[in-house]
């Protein structure tokens, strides 16, 4: 996946997807047949995966160096974008993806090396709430991950409030997972200089006060 065309993907206003009386998930979607128009999978597109690699090409621009990137794993784009671009411009970096430990598909699915689909994904973390693997991400980390691991609810939790309580961000359970991996794996990564996107700040205020206060 090259990203020497990072941030120049066509527009989106042309994708639309539409969705009415569904509840849950957007799997319940293909199961029910319910009609859609267009259905964009980020983990299966890969100017979307070039977009979220952005977010990789600005830390390397930053100067800032570091040993590890650890980043959120759902349907795949954000961590294959990102680890695409630092296996060309900080090939010395380890690139480690994080899954919720109730939606472990991506995981199952790496270490297998096949599709490993599973009945349910439950986490609080939503934005990495996959159930269905989609393979044209799982090829592509070959080439762009190191490593995956998963994370249990109760270092979510601790994330999102060592985030808040020491930089004073309210960072959404899936844009958490980077810090739950060094909260829960630390020895890891001890003695190495890790760095983590903070992503996503879709929290409602009784969420924030059971997560952050509670």
């Amino acid at each position: 996946m090259g990203l020497d065309g990072c941030g120049q993907a066509p527009s989106s206003r042309s994708l639309v997807l539409v969705v009415v009386g569904v509840p849950g998930r957007l799997d319940v979607v293909f199961e029910q047949g319910l009609e859609v128009f267009v259905f964009v999978e980020d983990g299966d597109v890969p100017e979307i995966a070039e977009g979220a690699g952005t977010l990789a090409r600005e830390l390397t621009a930053s100067g800032h160096g570091f040993d590890d990137f650890v980043v959120p794993l759902g349907n795949g784009a954000l961590a294959t974008g990102c680890g695409a671009w630092l296996k060309a411009a900080a090939p010395s970096a380890r690139v480690t993806a994080v899954v919720a430990a109730g939606a472990p598909c991506m995981k199952l699915s790496w270490e297998a090396g096949r599709v490993v689909e599973t009945d349910r994904a439950e986490t609080i973390a939503d934005g990495v709430a996959t159930r269905v693997p989609v393979p044209y991400a799982l090829e592509t980390m070959r080439g762009t991950v190191d490593d995956v691991l998963a994370v249990g609810e109760d270092a979510i939790v601790q994330a999102m409030r060592l985030v808040y309580e020491t930089v004073g961000l309210v960072v959404e359970p899936a844009g958490a997972v980077g810090v739950a991996a060094l909260v829960e794996h630390g020895r890891r990564f001890k003695g190495r200089r890790v760095a983590t996107p903070l992503c996503g700040g879709n929290v409602t205020a009784e969420q924030a006060r059971r997560w952050l206060l509670g």
